[in-house]
């Protein structure tokens, strides 16, 4: 709380001083705590989200199983291992792309083939359906 007092007598300062260059400054640091904010909600939300379907996702035995899979030292499936991991999980997603399911085996299959963005826009898909097919269950 003192960071967005402090921050927020800051930005007001700058924007009494006038001219353009500071009223600038001032509203900009006005509007990053609000947006610090907002980032590390949206973070915060999709991180839960992720958990609820994992935890769905293990409950009904689907979670991807990498266990006897080859491992770098630092704990990375090894790329040819994930690369065979993710062909077989693109080909089961390919049979059902609108399920969330197979969107969060993808999702996961991305990561354990490095390609984090992919996973993350893939992970995004797996909660709307997910949140989708919960509505029509409650409707």
């Amino acid at each position: 709380m003192v960071y967005f007092v402090l921050l927020g007598r800051q930005g007001i300062e700058l924007i009494q001083m006038g001219g353009v260059g500071p009223i600038g400054m001032g509203i900009g640091v006005l509007i990053l705590p609000f947006l610090g904010i907002w980032i590390t909600w949206s973070t915060l939300r999709a991180g839960v989200r992720h958990q609820q379907l994992a935890r769905r996702m293990h409950e009904e035995g689907l979670e991807l199983d990498v266990a006897d899979l080859p491992k770098m030292p630092s704990g990375r499936v090894e790329r040819g291992a994930a690369d065979e991991l993710f062909a077989q999980v693109k080909s089961e997603w390919e049979v059902d792309p609108d399920n969330w399911r197979s969107n969060y085996r993808l999702a996961r299959a991305y990561d354990y083939a490095g390609d984090r963005r992919r996973a993350r826009d893939i992970m995004r898909r797996a909660v709307a359906l997910e949140e989708r097919e919960r509505s029509h269950e409650t409707h």
